[in-house]
Parts: C-alpha cells; sequence; structure tokens
C-alpha cells in the first residue's frame, strides 16, 4: 500500500522540482542578460557572471533534488548506475560553478 502511495505521489514530485529548476535557470539567465544590456548602456559595472553562476547553481540543487527522489522509484540496477552517473556529474558542476564563484567574488 505505503510503496503504490509513494509510486503514484513521487513522479508529480520530482517534475515539480525539475519544473522549478528549470524556472530558475530561465529566470537566472534572463536577469543576467538583463543586467548585462544595462551595464552595457549604463557603463556601470554590474556582477552579471556571479548572478549567473547563483542561479545555476540553485538550479541544479532543485534537479539534484529530482534525482534524489527518483533512487527511490529505481526497480533494477541498471537505473540505478544510470542515475547515481547522473548525480555524480550534477554534484561535480554544482562543485565547479562554488568554486567559479569563490573565485570570481
Amino acid at each position: 500500500m505505503l510503496e503504490e502511495l509513494i509510486a503514484l505521489l513521487l513522479p508529480p514530485i520530482i517534475s515539480i522540482c525539475e519544473l522549478m529548476g528549470i524556472f530558475v535557470v530561465a529566470v537566472s539567465a534572463a536577469r543576467a542578460f538583463w543586467n548585462y544590456c544595462k551595464g552595457l548602456v549604463t557603463h556601470v559595472p554590474l556582477d552579471v557572471k556571479f548572478d549567473l553562476a547563483n542561479g545555476l547553481a540553485t538550479s541544479l540543487e532543485f534537479k539534484m533534488a529530482a534525482e534524489i527522489l527518483k533512487t527511490v522509484l529505481v526497480r533494477d540496477l541498471n537505473e540505478l548506475v544510470v542515475l547515481g552517473a547522473v548525480v555524480l556529474l550534477r554534484a561535480l558542476l554544482s562543485l565547479l560553478i562554488h568554486f567559479e564563484m569563490k573565485s570570481h567574488g
């Protein structure tokens, strides 16, 4: 019973987490582009790179949350290996973005 409930509720929650990540990337990219254009016109230096990297890091956190939730639904070892590789790649990307943000700021 509990397994059926989890199998029913988890896919929409995973989709919502992934959509939130996509939304954060889109908003961050649009905002960074707007600030970049504004900086070109006003000649006031804005930290566009840091703002975009911050948005990307936040987005990756939402995507990682979705991947972690997917581990509950894994049925066989092949799915787990692929899921593990995706989580590892996203964790490395997040680490690189955070490193870039610290070295930039």
